[in-house]
């Protein structure tokens, strides 16, 4: 009966994991085709340094440790949790001792000294959100839900850590009882005899290691289904995104394949003027309104997205003020993305809701007070991008609004006739060197 039970657990996690995992790839497909399969050599060495090797967590060294111990817990764990599958299924008890042998007690004695860091690591975690309220943790965007998830997630992986110490404890509290020698994991040989010793009954033993066993793969399976509706999800997408990452200047921008060809086809004499368009040359829209008009990319990069705040502290514009924060712009873009992906598969997919992203989420005070300066972009552990979301937000307001801020106009109005923001001629240019 348990490992039916087990069984059926685990079919209906995996499924229902499944199932978000699809919703997910359909909200990103909402998104334009962009190419990000050049320079494989240089994506797979910009994805074993920044998601695999946290490289960029490393600019600020305190909090980038910790989060290693919390990361390379989560990793190496994994092996404890095949081990616990195969018992699941097949009823036996730690499965892997046997052939194993020393190399087990090794392994397992490694993930009780990470899960030990984890500990200390989630506790700093906790303590940094809710009693050294650092800012950038502490902002408007995150009020509500976004802090109530960051904080949940902390304490479901002290939860799970508990679970291991006493599935282990148990385990070598009962070993001792039976035969005075223990598994000889490092941590749980204190553990078991400090928490579980004065235990003489090895039934009830037995009952507290089941209690941490089910407890465990619980809380596993509990988080896994989690993460699709957390920021935590970025313990997945860290690693496409990285892999799909702008390897181009940071100060290089895109322009429209569409408008580029005109401008050629209009500077070149030779052009037939009424000759047909490229298939291109219309496009359905300049620049973007919803998350529809973003790359697919732009959309992962929202679903990497972990509010770690770097990028927001990082802006000059939010350091001074201003209303944006480049942070906010990316759970912006992530909460209409889901919200439009769930109305399109309810009500089809050609139909709209009548939202947009720009006016319902982000608002045009927030996109011009961006310098476009890219330090955003610099601080993201995962290289998410959102200027490239900036850029097009902006793009439409100017080239299909035509929605420019004042202090913009002159300049762009000196740029056009005089060629140069000031305001005369391109023949005065060096008078400033003749003045004494």
């Amino acid at each position: 009966m348990q490992q039916l039970i087990f069984g059926v657990l685990t079919l209906t996690s995996f499924g229902f994991f499944a199932f978000n995992l699809r919703k997910i790839a359909q909200n990103i497909h909402m998104g334009l085709p962009i190419n990000r399969t050049d320079r494989k050599a240089e994506r797979w060495r910009t994805m074993l340094l920044v998601a695999l090797g946290q490289k960029k967590m490393f600019s600020r060294p305190i909090p980038a440790l910790l989060h290693l111990a919390l990361y390379a817990a989560f990793v190496i764990t994994q092996i404890e949790l095949i081990e616990i599958l195969v018992d699941g299924l097949s009823g036996s008890h730690r499965f892997f001792q046997m052939g194993l042998g020393g190399f087990y007690t090794f392994m397992i004695s490694f993930i009780e000294i990470l899960s030990v860091l984890a500990f200390i690591g989630t506790l700093a975690f906790l303590a940094r959100r809710n009693m050294l309220k650092l800012p950038r943790l502490n902002m408007k965007e995150l009020a509500g839900w976004p802090k109530q998830d960051a904080n949940l997630i902390l304490i479901m992986e002290i939860v799970l850590i508990a679970c291991i110490f006493t599935m282990n404890g148990a385990d070598e509290a009962a070993l001792q009882l039976k035969s005075k020698f223990g598994h000889g994991f490092l941590i749980s040989s204190f553990v078991g005899p400090l928490f579980f010793g004065s235990i003489q009954d090895l039934h009830t033993l037995h009952l507290l290691e089941q209690v941490g066993w089910w407890g465990h793969i619980i809380m596993v399976y509990t988080f896994m289904n989690y993460l699709p509706y957390s920021k935590h999800l970025h313990i997945f997408m860290a690693f496409p995104n990285t892999f799909y990452s702008k390897l181009e200047p940071k100060g290089q921008f895109t322009n429209m394949a569409s408008v580029t060809n005109e401008v050629k086809l209009m500077l070149d004499p030779n052009a037939d003027p009424y000759a047909a368009p490229a298939a291109d040359a219309v496009p359905s829209r300049f620049g973007a309104k919803d998350v529809t008009d973003l790359t697919w990319k732009n959309l992962m990069d929202a679903y990497s997205c972990t509010e770690c705040g770097r990028c927001t502290s990082a802006c000059p514009a939010n350091a001074t003020g201003k209303l944006l924060s480049p942070r906010k712009i990316m759970m912006d873009t992530r909460d209409r993305m889901v919200e439009l992906g769930d109305f399109k598969r309810k009500n089809g997919s050609d139909s709209e809701d009548g939202k947009s992203l720009l006016g319902n989420y982000i608002t045009e005070e927030e996109l011009w007070a961006c310098t476009s300066c890219n330090a955003c972009v610099q601080e993201c552990p995962v290289n998410i991008d959102p200027l490239s979301i900036i850029i097009d937000l902006r793009r439409f307001l100017v080239m299909e609004e035509s929605k420019v801020p004042s202090e913009l106009t002159g300049m762009l109005t000196n740029i056009e006739n005089n060629g140069a923001p000031w305001q005369f001629a391109p023949t005065e240019r060096m008078n400033w060197a003749n003045e004494e």
